[in-house]
């Protein structure tokens, strides 16, 4: 009889140390997913406010393979939207871009393909070749290419990542982590255009000539995973079976990192796994949308005396399932007052939102006209026209 109840107080025990749990706190929280051993890293954010769901490991510095193409289409991105490169640009192919092993989607030297058609490689098949290929149309060489991608990740306040080439490929020195891939994933989900093309579990190169080409989706969850749109997987002797994952229900993203799982069947379940835990648990509630004017601010010696102020992206709340946005303080907070001159698009202060003195959505407001200083004339008539409204 001893032995039977102290079979039964033994099971209890390893029953409840294995219960899947997803409590959160405002910034962190720690789970079981059942799956802990099966990877040496994770972490689960929402894509909009950055809060962090889950985490194991997440700041531990490990080879990210392919998962470093996050880092490399985030600079492309960021050039198209400054309108330094098109999508319809050609894109010449050099003897070091066409040699690189490992993925790939067989370039040849010399061959051209436009910027779209890259993306689709690198994207889609995680063609090495193309991002070296992209990687020198936008830097002139690879070495310049990588000084962007760590200055990038720098301005981003990535402290625990360090690139040496584009592409993953194992190299010395070359790491990141979980959070700091999670962050540059959140980064590079702000160009909603990206998913145009991760989203696509197929897709052809070269498709009206006799090298047509077929892309198949390294990311498999794209295809089976409600909501699933991105982004990257990797692979390495080293790294083992990594995956940065985006999905989208109901107006919420998330985006999980897995890394160093042992088989590609193990990284896919976590992954899914934390996502239904984090999909299940929380929502969120749009506050204001991107862009929309917060206040319409004065101008210190500006051709403008005053300049719409609007918000760079949606302002957002994460809620738990159940609970009410209520006791909500909202203020402008801004980084000084505004002088010309101003570019379009500058950071000038943060939409606030506080919860019981805590913050809980935190906006940057940004100037959506170019302010330049304003003429002596411009002054003169100012300052006369408000003489005579006085």
């Amino acid at each position: 009889m001893k032995s039977f109840f102290a079979w039964l107080i033994s099971s209890v025990f390893v029953f409840c140390l294995a219960s899947p749990a997803f409590t959160a706190h405002a910034e962190t929280s720690k789970t079981s997913t059942g799956n802990e051993e099966a990877t040496k890293s994770a972490i689960v954010i929402e894509g909009e406010t950055g809060k962090v769901l889950y985490e194991k490991n997440a700041n531990k510095e490990l080879p990210p393979a392919s998962m470093t193409k996050v880092m490399t289409m985030l600079l492309i991105f960021k050039a198209l939207s400054h309108h330094q490169i098109s999508l319809k640009d050609k894109v010449t192919v050099s003897e070091n871009a066409a040699s690189m092993g490992g993925s790939q989607v067989f370039l040849e030297p010399g061959e051209t393909m436009t910027v779209d058609e890259m993306l689709r490689a690198i994207a889609i098949a995680s063609g090495n070749d193309a991002s070296v290929a992209m990687a020198e149309h936008l830097s002139g060489s690879v070495p310049a290419f990588v000084k962007q991608m760590n200055a990038e990740a720098k301005m981003l306040g990535l402290k625990h990542t360090h690139f040496v080439n584009p592409t993953g490929l194992p190299v010395a020195d070359h790491y990141t982590t979980a959070h700091d891939m999670a962050i540059m994933a959140q980064a590079l989900a702000r160009y909603q255009q990206v998913f145009h093309y991760t989203s696509k579990y197929e897709d052809y190169l070269r498709e009206n000539t006799d090298k047509k080409f077929w892309l198949v989706n390294t990311n498999k969850l794209i295809k089976t995973y409600p909501g699933a749109d991105g982004m990257k997987t990797g692979f390495t002797n080293e790294a083992k079976y990594c995956l940065t994952a985006t999905a989208k229900r109901n107006g919420m993203r998330v985006i999980a990192v897995v890394m160093g799982a042992p088989t590609p069947k193990a990284r896919n379940k976590e992954v899914a796994s934390l996502m239904n835990q984090a999909f299940a648990t929380y929502t969120t509630k749009e506050i204001m949308k991107k862009g929309q004017t917060v206040v319409n601010e004065k101008v210190e010696k500006g051709n403008y005396s005053h300049v719409p102020v609007v918000t760079e992206r949606p302002t957002v709340l994460l809620l738990k399932k159940g609970e009410q946005a209520k006791g909500l303080k909202k203020r402008v907070e801004w980084n000084g007052k505004l002088q010309a001159p101003i570019k379009r698009g500058s950071v000038v202060g943060y939409y606030v939102v506080r919860q019981k003195n805590k913050v809980v959505s935190k906006t940057p407001l940004v100037v959506n006209v170019t302010v330049t200083r304003a003429s002596w004339w411009q002054l003169f008539k100012r300052s006369a026209g408000m003489l005579l409204t006085h």
